[in-house]
């Protein structure tokens, strides 16, 4: 695994006598000794030092490196989420397209490995959902965006009874997630090259709440509330976290958001996607678009 002499002086000598200094650089280093420091190491420090020699570069592609980064449940990712699984892929390439967004579920879900936890991030869109009166063009409709990942959302005109449904299941690395909504006050579109929002249409959010909830297989609930604003913009709504403590057991996950109060029309609303991803981003105030790490696959 180790390289040989990288290089060898010409002999010298100033009163006559031959001597030869010998140079050592880092391909000297014995690849196994540079992996076994790379597994302490986080993929993106891995990645980097990849680029140092081709010693590096080797040590960086062992993959019992690369298998102690992946979920213990890899396997089952690679299988859910891949169209193909390659019989000679190896632990790094896994490694490399799980960190990507891979669709699923007919190409109405996305997921991806978060790199720096080790946990799924989801993306649900609207179309996988449970809308009422989803069916009825006087109430919604599905409109063309660039500005969702699917690229269609979930349009309201006007509507009494408001219910949004939706369940997942899924064996998720085991961590802490969060569950968000992401919605939208008002229609955007593009006008001379500019984004432009359209607020007309929006109304009854500031009379009452919009209740969110989420259930788990395991027991796990959590209740939000809150009214809708900030028109124009994208928001993500938080609705509550789950555990997820043994990655081999599916876990379902159902959520909703409610404002079925009938004294009052609500309109004016796009609706993309639910998203799941590690807690911890959602502390730091951190949202995810989604997970590449370009670099790994080179």
């Amino acid at each position: 695994m180790g390289a040989g002499i990288s290089t060898f002086s010409p002999p010298q000598s100033s009163e006559g006598c031959s001597s030869s200094r010998l140079k050592t650089g880092l391909d000297d280093i014995p690849e196994s000794c540079i992996a076994s420091v790379l597994v302490h190491l986080s993929p993106t420090e891995i990645c980097s030092l990849a680029r140092l020699s081709r010693s590096f570069r080797g040590a960086a592609s062992a993959d019992f490196v690369w298998e102690l980064k992946l979920p213990k449940n890899y396997r089952y990712l690679v299988q859910k989420l891949f169209d193909e699984i390659p019989a000679d892929l190896s632990k790094k390439e896994i490694y490399a397209r799980l960190c990507r967004p891979n669709l699923f579920d007919g190409g109405t879900k996305v997921a991806w490995l978060e790199k720096s936890t080790g946990g799924i991030c989801m993306s649900i869109s609207a179309k996988s959902l449970s809308i009422t009166g989803i069916d009825d063009r006087r109430y919604w409709n599905f409109v063309q965006t660039e500005e969702s990942r699917f690229h269609t959302v979930a349009y309201l005109h006007q509507i009494w009874w408001f219910e949004v449904d939706g369940e997942v299941e899924f064996h998720f690395p085991a961590g802490t997630y969060s569950l968000l909504f992401r919605l939208h006050l008002g229609r955007a579109s593009k006008r001379l090259g500019r984004r432009v929002c359209n607020p007309e249409h929006v109304h009854g959010w500031d009379i009452k709440p919009v209740r969110f909830q989420l259930s788990t297989s395991d027991g796990q609930q959590a209740l939000s509330q809150c009214y809708l604003d900030d028109p124009g913009n994208w928001v993500h709504y938080h609705v509550g976290d789950f555990v997820v403590e043994n990655s081999d057991t599916p876990t379902k996950v159902k959520f909703s958001m409610t404002q079925i109060d009938c004294t009052h029309t609500k309109g004016g609303l796009c609706l993309d996607s639910v998203l799941i991803y590690p807690s911890v981003f959602r502390e730091k105030g951190k949202i995810l678009s989604q997970g590449c790490l370009c670099s790994i696959g080179g």
